[in-house]
């Protein structure tokens, strides 16, 4: 009997061995598993991290409200400046192409302040551009409030929220830009322009929302 029961308490203790090893193993494992997918969820923030980091560099300009850095389309936030094709009317009626005269603008700039643009992403648009606040230096002038400042592009307060606002007052006091004449909001140009409306009636006759 004494025999027995010492093979028994030496079953135990093995037993209570085994437990405890079979603990460790799971404590090392868990630790493995963690060490594996730290990085992977480092990488990840550090990759949404940069993502959205500012982009900053020399412009090139698309259009009155889109530039591109480094290979990067950028729209404007906050702004909508006529289209390429866009016509609008000066002080005496006659027509003339804002949109390519909105986007000279924005060029000229560059070149007569040729500092680095620096453009902080918000989102990107259904085209899959990025929509970034942009400024002329770090600190330096909004370009979106220069834009509708000097009547080259409006406030668009369906994104904006009216930031753009005053600026936009100024300039049409002023008779700035397109409000030396007449001229049809873009986007309302753009949504004519998608029923099949031609370039000359939608930039006069755009129906209104």
């Amino acid at each position: 009997m004494k025999t027995r029961s010492l093979r028994l308490q030496g079953d135990a203790e093995l037993l209570a061995d085994l437990g405890q090893l079979w603990n460790l193993f799971c404590l090392v494992n868990g630790l493995m598993s963690r060490l594996t997918t730290v990085p992977t969820v480092l990488a990840f923030l550090l990759a949404t991290t940069a993502a959205a980091e500012d982009m900053v560099g020399r412009a090139s300009v698309i259009d009155g409200d889109t530039i591109e850095i480094h290979g990067t389309r950028i729209r404007l936030w906050g702004i909508d400046a006529p289209e390429s094709d866009q016509l609008c009317r000066d002080e005496d009626s006659e027509k003339y192409r804002c949109g390519q005269k909105a986007a000279a603008a924005l060029a000229a700039l560059f070149d007569a302040i040729p500092r680095p643009v620096t453009c902080t992403p918000t989102n990107q648009d259904q085209y899959g551009r990025t929509v970034a606040v942009c400024s002329l230096g770090s600190p330096g002038p909004d370009i979106g409030q220069w834009l509708v400042a000097n009547g080259h592009a409006l406030d668009w307060p369906q994104y904006s929220k009216g930031k753009y606002e005053e600026a936009q007052h100024r300039a049409e006091k002023a008779g700035r830009g397109i409000w030396a004449g007449s001229f049809v909001e873009p986007w309302r140009y753009r949504a004519c322009m998608r029923a099949n409306g031609r370039p000359a009636d939608c930039s006069d006759q755009a129906p209104l929302p």
